[in-house]
């Protein structure tokens, strides 16, 4: 089952520059361009059609070709210099070249030995180290069926899992590496529960500026669309096609063109057939920007019957450099658009930059995501049952909730008797077997656990095998180190115990599947008992509209994430997390906060699990934490989605 995301984790490996960035935006789309002209299959030479304009052609590999005869012009004089100092000391004696003669080859004699030292020494280093990790031994949890009781079972094989296996710190006397510190956050709970919470748990850090939410504003004229049509087949999951459509509308307004009513393509990963008007407000989407340009439902009659394959008017995503700057579409887009009247992007996403983009370009992206994109009452009305059921019937509504639940968000007020509304956390815990097998990285399985990963690789990220195969990437221990590995449940429970939440804490886990399922979630119910799930606050009944649609889910998770009092994100690449950050940013008045673990600073603690003291543990993730929790204004090229906090979006308040 898909997840609720696509990630943009940071991706893994820095070789290839023509994967996507998450496993989601990597998914291979398939069928027919929906009945706009013809099924599209991009050929080679539709692939270079703009490479004069981003210097595609010798920006992997072609450098050689203006570089081979500039190094053998060099090599041929610097022989002809050396022919002619030979020369010089013939035409001087035979004595003069016998000796310059033995001195040169004694150099050179003197530079391949200390060159073949240092290669054999690295040689050497680098066996030694890694025959210390051969006998590495796994240690597993395993819960004994039908019992709450947790054993250890140690395995021995050779392990490329280094020191950073998941239960264990790769040294032969070390235990199950988290047990240890599992264990102090079990105690540290306990005794926490006769303590306040730190006073900054719920609270967002107050910033020296005020900001209020203003994209709504306009400063421009009603473009009308005269240049042509523009069509989006958007690639990925929910969250990616979100940043396609209002990508695809400042296209369009950049264009002066209409947008026709964006399309979702059939994602191999995702497997949900739904369409906008099955996530969407296709009306209020429509209207709300009807000032900004004109949207239609479909192309006109006449040009329904173009072979836009033939015309040369598909555009795919290959064709487009990713965050390609607002020239490129003036300068390659545009004329054909003038030329045949329509363009269709195929699998478009994440191709317009941030920056440089002009000021009310910017505030329209801004408008769309916050303001325009509004859910269909199906989804509303579940939203807001979930919220409810959270809060335990008893709930507030305001602007972020009358955004994302519309006339629902009524209904948050109507029940309960408590005074106070039940505050609970929300966790995306980006740990599905997906994210798990594109990180490359290992969680402690061992040689099965690799095999079912790469078999995942194999069929979904075939791209991603075949580097693994031809390329040396990066070992699972570098990328745990470096933060490139999504936070696994176990890490993700010490994360918040070590915050300072309550065992009681109500806590709403956002996600498909986890990968490892109940055995990998066990940790987390122990520790966390209040731990909910859209799956257990739905009855059967409830929930059936929206199975085989993970879309219709991801929106559930989407709206109830939003509105939590406290969300964590476990990946901070993950789109869910970023669209999600970035709207309770907008909407949030500085008083929802949102926990940004640097998973680079946290592995740094990780490792030194099997010696670290709790109170030593829960200063320094607090300090890390402490230090992303606050927000900044928008840096330069960063989303608008996920930084709203800059002119172009927000204001600030003198």
């Amino acid at each position: 089952m898909a997840s609720t995301d696509a990630a943009q984790p940071s991706p893994p490996l820095p070789l290839p520059g023509f994967l996507p960035t998450t496993p989601r935006g990597r998914a291979a789309s398939s069928g027919p361009a929906f009945g706009f002209g013809s099924s599209h299959s991009p050929s080679p030479l539709s692939l270079s059609r703009f490479s004069a304009s981003r210097g595609a052609p010798d920006s992997c590999g072609g450098w050689w070709r203006t570089s081979l005869p500039r190094l053998r012009s060099l090599l041929g004089s610097r022989g002809g210099d050396r022919r002619m100092r030979r020369k010089r000391v013939v035409g001087g004696g035979g004595v003069g070249v016998a000796a310059g003669s033995k001195g040169w080859h004694r150099r050179r004699t003197r530079g391949i030995v200390i060159w073949g030292g240092v290669v054999v020494f690295f040689f050497l280093m680098n066996w030694w180290m890694f025959s210390r990790l051969q006998d590495t031994p796994i240690r597993l949890l395993r819960r004994n069926p039908g019992s709450s009781n947790v054993s250890v079972v140690s395995l021995s094989r050779p392990s490329i899992l280094e020191k950073w296996n998941i239960y264990g710190n790769g040294q032969r006397s070390t235990g199950v590496m988290f047990s240890r510190l599992l264990g102090l956050a079990a105690h540290a709970l306990a005794e926490a529960d006769s303590r306040p919470e730190p006073q900054d748990l719920w609270q967002e850090p107050i910033g020296p500026t005020t900001w209020k939410r203003c994209a709504d504003e306009r400063n421009w004229e009603r473009c009308d669309g005269h240049n042509g049509y523009i069509i989006v087949s958007a690639n990925g999951g929910i969250n990616q096609q979100r940043v396609a459509i209002c990508n695809a509308v400042a296209i369009a307004r950049l264009l002066n063109s209409t947008l026709v009513l964006p399309r979702f393509l059939y994602s191999s990963v995702w497997r949900d057939k739904s369409q906008f008007g099955d996530i969407y407000q296709e009306e209020h989407f429509i209207n709300y920007l009807k000032d900004d340009i004109p949207i239609q439902k479909a192309l006109p009659s006449e040009l329904q019957s173009l072979d836009l394959e033939a015309i040369g008017s598909i555009v795919t995503d290959a064709e487009i450099m990713k965050e390609a700057k607002p020239s490129f579409y003036l300068k390659q887009i545009l004329p054909i658009l003038l030329k045949n009247r329509v363009v269709h992007f195929v699998g478009y996403g994440n191709r317009l930059a941030f920056d440089p983009v002009p000021f009310e370009l910017q505030r329209l992206r801004c408008r769309c995501n916050f303001h325009a994109l509004r859910f269909v009452e199906k989804i509303q009305e579940t939203g807001a049952l979930l919220i409810q059921r959270m809060r335990h019937h008893v709930s507030h509504s305001g602007p972020l909730e009358h955004n994302l639940l519309g006339s629902f968000a009524e209904k948050l007020t109507m029940k309960g008797n408590k005074i106070v509304p039940s505050r609970y956390l929300a966790v995306h815990l980006r740990f599905e077997i997906d994210m798990a097998a594109y990180s490359m990285c290992h969680f402690g399985g061992g040689k099965d656990e690799e095999d079912e990963l790469e078999a995942y690789r194999a069929v979904h990220f075939p791209a991603l095998t075949l580097l693994k195969n031809t390329t040396k990437v990066p070992s699972a221990a570098f990328l745990r180190s470096e933060g490139k590995c999504p936070l696994t449940p176990e890490e993700a429970v010490l994360m918040l115990a070590s915050l300072g939440f309550k065992r009681k804490t109500s806590i709403y886990v956002a996600g498909a599947q986890i990968y490892g399922g109940k055995l990998r979630m066990a940790t987390i119910n122990s520790l966390y008992p209040n731990l909910a799930t859209k799956e257990s606050l739905l009855s059967s009944s409830e929930i059936e509209p929206f199975r085989n649609f993970s879309s219709q889910l991801a929106a559930l998770d989407f709206i109830v994430c939003a509105a939590a009092d406290a969300f964590a994100m476990t990946d901070s690449g993950s789109q869910l997390s970023a669209l999600v950050s970035g709207y309770r940013m907008y909407y949030g008045g500085g008083n929802l906060p949102t926990i940004r673990p640097n998973k680079r600073r946290l592995a740094s603690i990780f490792l030194k699990n099997s010696t670290i003291e709790w109170k030593e543990f829960e200063d320094r993730v607090r300090k890390t934490i402490k230090q992303t929790k606050q927000i900044h204004e928008r840096p330069i090229a960063r989303s608008i989605y996920r930084h709203p906090r800059s002119p172009e979006c927000m204001c600030m308040v003198e």
